[in-house]
């Protein structure tokens, strides 16, 4: 039979192997999908560690895939051999209720899998996916660039549509970094007075150059005063992993503003005095099902809009792990196959 490789954790913990296996079949609803390039996600670490409930070992990582179709299930439909695909966290749903097209795919009981943690993702040159989890990636994009769209951008993207703000009004995106430079571009590109928030001035000139209209350096003093002397803000994007961080932006939200939670932090407490007199609030997003990630994908399409990434080759792949898991990527890290 042929064969396939894959970087494979065997157990919580443990680093990457690299292993040989049979290249193999789709059932009756999936997809089997030739591996071009895997992004390489801080939320990888939970397959790595075995943190997510119904985690099991051995574990192929990765959901932020770019490929194509190799074969095709016996009851798949809307694809053919050699199309462009993609596959982000979203691992597939039984597609029995609305639900999950309705963006709560993990509130969902009936959701089938989670991409690279409770079923083998893209560390390898081949994968198998759920129909249901499969996004069209438009042919004029690049197969590298487009990978973090799958989690990282369509997780910035579909926060920003669902937050409420419309054109004009002021968005604040607080840290940029892998998450933050991507939802940057997407904000000025939506018609949001854009505001970038970080630690230093070192970041100004990159934010601006992304679309930012302001920036506000978090270290020369309260941000969330500086918001409030721009009027407040309709949305904040909290990206950043530090629960201080995010406490200490929710006092800049204004009249019936919403801060959107992405980055996964330890429970913050949050002072009813900062959300009651402006009837403002705190609101978690998580990403997106496959129709989501073909619609970040269209518009990255449209607005020429990209990560800026790290690229490392499939065989170094623990090393690449490793960049992300130390913070000092910039901003995003990807596997590219050969």
């Amino acid at each position: 039979m042929p064969k396939m490789i894959a970087m494979v954790v065997p157990q919580a913990g443990a680093k990457l192997q690299r292993v040989e296996r049979d290249v193999p079949n789709p059932g009756p609803k999936e997809l089997l999908i030739r591996v071009h390039a895997c992004g390489v996600c801080h939320s990888d670490s939970f397959a790595v560690e075995g943190q997510f409930p119904g985690s099991v070992f051995p574990r192929v990582p990765g959901h932020e895939v770019v490929g194509s179709i190799e074969a095709i299930g016996s009851q798949v439909e809307g694809w053919k051999v050699g199309d462009r695909a993609g596959v982000g966290w979203f691992g597939g749903s039984c597609g029995y209720c609305a639900r999950c097209r309705r963006h709560e795919a993990f509130a969902c009981e009936n959701i089938q899998a989670v991409t690279g943690i409770t079923r083998d993702g893209g560390y390898a040159t081949h994968m198998l996916a759920d129909m249901s989890a499969v996004a069209h990636v438009p042919e004029d994009l690049n197969d590298v660039e487009s990978a973090p769209l799958l989690c990282a951008g369509v997780t910035t993207f579909n926060a920003l549509r669902h937050a409420g703000g419309g054109p004009g009004e002021l968005v604040a995106v607080v840290g940029v970094g892998g998450l933050g430079h991507l939802a940057v571009q997407f904000a000025a590109r939506q018609g949001f007075r854009t505001v970038a928030v970080d630690l230093g001035h070192d970041k100004e000139a990159l934010v601006r150059s992304l679309g930012a209209h302001d920036y506000i350096d978090s270290a020369a003093g309260d941000p969330a005063e500086a918001l409030r002397k721009l009027g407040g803000a309709k949305v904040i994007l909290a990206t950043v992993t530090s629960a201080d961080a995010m406490k200490s932006m929710v006092s800049g939200l204004g009249a019936n503003g919403t801060m959107m939670v992405i980055g996964a932090v330890a429970p913050f407490p949050l002072n009813p005095f900062d959300v009651i007199p402006h009837s403002s609030g705190v609101r978690g997003w998580y990403a997106g099902v496959a129709t989501d990630s073909e619609d970040t994908l269209r518009f990255c399409q449209l607005h020429h809009i990209s990560p800026m990434n790290e690229v490392y080759p499939f065989d170094k792949a623990q090393e690449a792990y490793d960049r992300m898991m130390s913070g000092k990527a910039r901003f995003r890290v990807v596997l590219k196959m050969t």
